[in-house]
């Protein structure tokens, strides 16, 4: 079991459902209604929101600590934008009494730090698309130590069990801890202290691998995937989910393969890190293994994006040789 009563396992954990709490609201007040009209501006707001109240947090609680985050203030300080930034402040003043326009900017910018030594890096809602359909989304909050992550937290207001899709539910909070294992609690009860560990599949042939598969392919060849699973010989039913919450689902064992490979109008893209770093914890700590398209571990010590790993291959390590022979089958 990880240390409850270490000050940064206390804070993520913390920061992580607040914001859960925060965008949460956000999703429940105003994404319907907006849903309905094409209007994208709650996730906005909740994005910015969330990373605001983290960083807060962060600074309250470690003044000199690096935060790599996914968000700036420029939109919210152009000319029209002073409603957006209304809205913004009154859902971080929910949290943060003291709440103000131009804090809650700084507080975001805090974000806009390279990567170091040693930092922290947040995506404030990881499946933007998601959130918008009231579907799946996640926070992820990350230490990074010498390009190792050392705590990964994962906020899934929507999923129950780190599994099943329950809008409105009691939600998954999920800890790594290198060396600790992967816990998980609901975000309803996280009061209780009462943590289970969860540990990936069994399953070790092609045939009964689910794939993880996105709702979204805007930076993966949807083809290329099918021509894999076909390799691998898979004839399971996958499992569509966009964001981090993907890696809850597999390391809870509901879930084998999560593949992102190169879309062919963007072969020069690469991962940013607050898009991989808490959700590779969380796999590896279950028992799961995660590396790039090659087999390379990803690298998160080289600034904001994953500059020297092409694409992402996590599996519950059972398959991971298997999937790797299967990407050079096809050519991925």
């Amino acid at each position: 079991m990880f240390d409850t009563n270490n000050p940064e396992i206390k804070f993520a954990l913390n920061a992580v459902r607040q914001a859960s709490q925060l965008i949460q609201m956000v999703q429940i007040e105003t994404a319907a209604d907006a849903l309905t009209k094409g209007d994208k501006s709650p996730v906005t707001v909740a994005d910015f929101a969330s990373q605001a109240l983290v960083s807060y947090l962060l600074m309250g609680e470690f003044p000199d600590a690096i935060l790599v985050g996914e968000e700036a203030s420029d939109a919210l300080k152009e000319d029209g934008a002073e409603h957006l930034l209304e809205k913004v402040t009154a859902y971080a003043a929910r949290f943060i009494p003291e709440a103000k326009p131009a804090s809650v900017c700084e507080w975001i910018d805090r974000g806009a730090a390279d990567s170091a030594k040693r930092f922290w890096t947040l995506d404030p809602i990881d499946g933007t698309k998601g959130f918008i359909r009231g579907d799946q989304y996640a926070v992820a909050l990350a230490l990074v130590e010498n390009g190792d992550v050392q705590i990964g937290v994962l906020g899934c207001p929507n999923l129950t069990n780190a599994v099943t899709f329950e809008p409105g539910g009691a939600g998954s909070l999920i800890i790594a801890v290198r060396g600790e294992g992967t816990w998980l609690t609901s975000i309803a009860d996280f009061e209780k202290n009462d943590w289970n560990r969860i540990q990936v599949s069994p399953r070790a042939k092609g045939v009964e691998a689910r794939l993880m598969r996105s709702y979204e392919s805007g930076h993966t060849d949807v083809s290329k995937i099918d021509e894999f699973a076909s390799a691998l010989g898979s004839q399971a039913e996958p499992v569509r989910m966009d964001s981090q919450a993907k890696y809850s689902v597999l390391a809870a064992g509901a879930g084998e393969i999560i593949l992102r490979l190169l879309s062919p109008q963007a072969l020069d893209y690469r991962e940013k890190i607050w898009d991989q770093a808490a959700g590779s914890l969380v796999l590896e700590e279950a028992g799961g293994r995660i590396s790039d398209l090659d087999g390379k571990p990803l690298n998160f010590s080289s600034g904001r994006m994953l500059v020297d790993n092409r694409g992402v291959l996590a599996t519950n390590g059972l398959l991971h040789e298997a999937a790797l022979k299967a990407l050079k089958e096809v050519g991925a």
